[in-house]
């Protein structure tokens, strides 16, 4: 087993490299994590162990003294056009919450934009709902991060699955296959 590593920020009993935890990772995020062409990014993804009823993100920042602006909610939108749906996933800090009938909306050029269902999020990305990450999210999707996101040092994000959790620098985040950075997502 891979040896222990300190986490920026937090109170973690167990934090390791998360690509040396792949097998304790859901296929789509162990896959992203293994294929990630920006090498330093996936190198810098650690893996936090934590509980999973404590998953929501005001129980789970006070449970690991994790400050809300360290910590990032990603949540999936269906953006409407016509009779095209696109998905995309939308990445804000937790003590924010995303401008979904402005900055999505007309971002993704859509004439309506609200959540993704419960059913369909999960089918779609093959991860559990309220661990959902922007690391593994289906090719093609866009990737829209708050751009206070992007600038954070550190934040902590799903794992895939309610237990555990990642933290990666915001920077990276912005690697991600098809990431864009945009002011103004989170309000």
């Amino acid at each position: 087993m891979s040896n222990q590593v300190q986490a920026p920020f937090g109170n973690f009993a167990t934090v390791r490299m998360a690509l040396e935890v792949r097998d304790r990772l859901v296929g789509p995020v162990a896959g992203a994590l293994g294929a990630w062409t920006v090498r330093e990014a996936a190198e810098s993804v650690l893996y936090v162990e934590t509980e999973p009823d404590l998953a929501d993100t005001a129980v789970f920042c006070e449970a690991y003294d994790v400050a809300p602006e360290s910590s990032a909610n990603c949540v999936v939108v269906a953006a409407k056009r016509g009779g095209n749906t696109v998905l995309a996933a939308c990445l804000v800090l937790a003590d924010s919450r995303v401008d979904v009938n402005n900055a999505v909306r007309r971002h993704l050029g859509a004439r309506k934009a609200s959540f993704a269902s419960l059913d369909l999020v999960v089918a779609e990305t093959g991860m559990e709902y309220g661990g959902v990450t922007p690391v593994g999210l289906p090719l093609g999707w866009p990737l829209l991060i708050d751009e206070a996101v992007a600038h954070t040092p550190y934040v902590l994000v799903g794992s895939g699955q309610r237990r555990g959790k990642l933290i990666l620098p915001g920077s990276a985040l912005a690697q991600l296959p098809g990431a864009e950075v945009l002011s103004g997502l989170g309000v």
